[in-house]
């Protein structure tokens, strides 16, 4: 590679962050393309043409050109931080394609490169997405009311751990309703888990300040 080519490939970069900054997409992709083919041991070319096409919201292609880019990194034995970026933007693109369990392997593969505080903290929000998404999609107050109901007909018969699953498990269903909760309470202070008892106690004044009725 001459330096030459180098110094063309650097110019043609210089042109596509122009082109870039303009929102001229179209003629930032050929500037980094041209300069990829100038020089193709400068990952970099490749990783902004990512960052083109995560603005194009044409994240499937996105993440293409960051495995593209990774595994010429790979090769070139690249600084760690740019492979590290490569991975973090496929996070970022999956996050946009709501497949966050992809989102969140890539982002904590990123850290295992370099850790940075940005990367962290999408890998913390996306987990915590996550978890918001699963709860939603379980909400069921009719299936809720249901697993209430077995949790009263258990804790008639004194099965009393048993009752607890199923009120947890209508809990999980629908934690608005302070039900559950006062009901559960009842059956860890008759398994002497007086602990559990408070919390769930604590949870029914939350959603209820009249609780006492419930008791």
């Amino acid at each position: 590679m001459s330096d030459d080519n180098k110094q063309l490939a650097l110019n043609e970069k210089d042109l596509g962050n122009a082109a870039y900054k303009k929102r001229e997409f179209e003629a930032a992709l050929n500037h980094y393309d041209k300069a990829y083919e100038l020089d193709n041991t400068n990952i970099t070319f490749l990783t902004n043409k990512a960052a083109v096409l995560f603005e194009q919201e044409k994240f499937d292609q996105c993440i293409k050109v960051c495995e593209e880019a990774i595994e010429r990194g790979r090769e070139l034995r690249c600084d760690y931080k740019l492979i590290a970026r490569a991975l973090q933007r496929i996070g970022n693109a999956n996050l946009k394609l709501n497949n966050l369990d992809e989102a969140i392997k890539y982002y904590s593969k990123s850290l295992t490169e370099h850790r940075t505080p940005d990367t962290l903290q999408k890998l913390r929000d996306t987990e915590k997405l996550k978890k918001e998404q699963e709860k939603a999609a379980y909400y069921n107050p009719e299936l809720a009311d249901r697993a209430r109901e077995e949790g009263n007909a258990l804790f008639k018969a004194g099965k009393w751990p048993e009752a607890v699953e199923q009120y947890t498990e209508a809990i999980k269903r629908n934690d608005k309703d302070v039900r559950p909760y006062s009901n559960r309470a009842v059956c860890y202070l008759k398994l002497m888990a007086v602990h559990e008892a408070e919390k769930d106690a604590d949870r029914c004044i939350e959603l209820d300040p009249t609780f006492g009725k419930y008791f």
